[in-house]
Parts: C-alpha cells; sequence; structure tokens
C-alpha cells in the first residue's frame, strides 16, 4: 500500500491527492500534523532522497528559522530541524514500498505509474 505524507491543507497535497484518486492508485493519507513523523521514519526518507530534497526551504517555516538554525546544515541537524517543525518537510511525500517521490509533479507521478505496471 502507497503512503501520501503531507498536510491535509496543503496544496500540493490536495493535487496528489486528486491525481491519485482519478487514477484509481490505492494509497494512505499520513497527516504529519494529526499522526506526527518519527525518527526512524524521517530516516528512512533521508537515507532514501537525501535530506536536501527534503528540506522545503522555500516555506514560511524556513523563513521564521534563525540564521543559526539555517547555517552549517548536515544530515543530522536537518532532520532536527525537521522534527521539531514538520513543516520544514517538502510536501507530499509519497512513499510507493519501493522509492520516494517528493513534491508534487504530474509527470513524475506518471511515469513512476506507468513504470511500475511494466
Amino acid at each position: 500500500m502507497k503512503i501520501l505524507y503531507g498536510i491535509k491543507n496543503c496544496d500540493s497535497v490536495k493535487k496528489a491527492c486528486v491525481w491519485l484518486d482519478n487514477h484509481q492508485v490505492a494509497y494512505q493519507f499520513h497527516d504529519f500534523r494529526v499522526e506526527g513523523l518519527n525518527p526512524e521514519q524521517l530516516g528512512v526518507f533521508i537515507d532514501k532522497v537525501g535530506w536536501e530534497q527534503l528540506l522545503n526551504k522555500r516555506s514560511s517555516s524556513w523563513r521564521t528559522l534563525t540564521d543559526q538554525q539555517k547555517t552549517d546544515l548536515n544530515a543530522g541537524k536537518a532532520a532536527s530541524l525537521m522534527l521539531d517543525n514538520l513543516t520544514l518537510i517538502k510536501r507530499p511525500v509519497l512513499d510507493t514500498g519501493e522509492q520516494l517521490l517528493v513534491g508534487f509533479n504530474s509527470e513524475n507521478y506518471q511515469n513512476f505509474m506507468s513504470d511500475a505496471h511494466e
């Protein structure tokens, strides 16, 4: 079962849900705000795609961080920041069981689903 991680009111997450529903892709939704995210799961995400791809430096949450928090980033510091403020994680994160798709791009979703059915 695919798991879509995100926040219910996020526009990108909404677009991903609509896309998955329209393409009859079964998935479970995991809301960060309601269900949280444990360090182990975030560690799996980082191992699969790297913290650089997960950390959303374009978010309003990023802009509220201090300069000290934003400097000298590494996997450990980025993971700590994301766990402290889950809205720093780029959304949505679609865990297909085999790979992670971070952010919503209909072309990427289409390509993955096409590859998965071959």
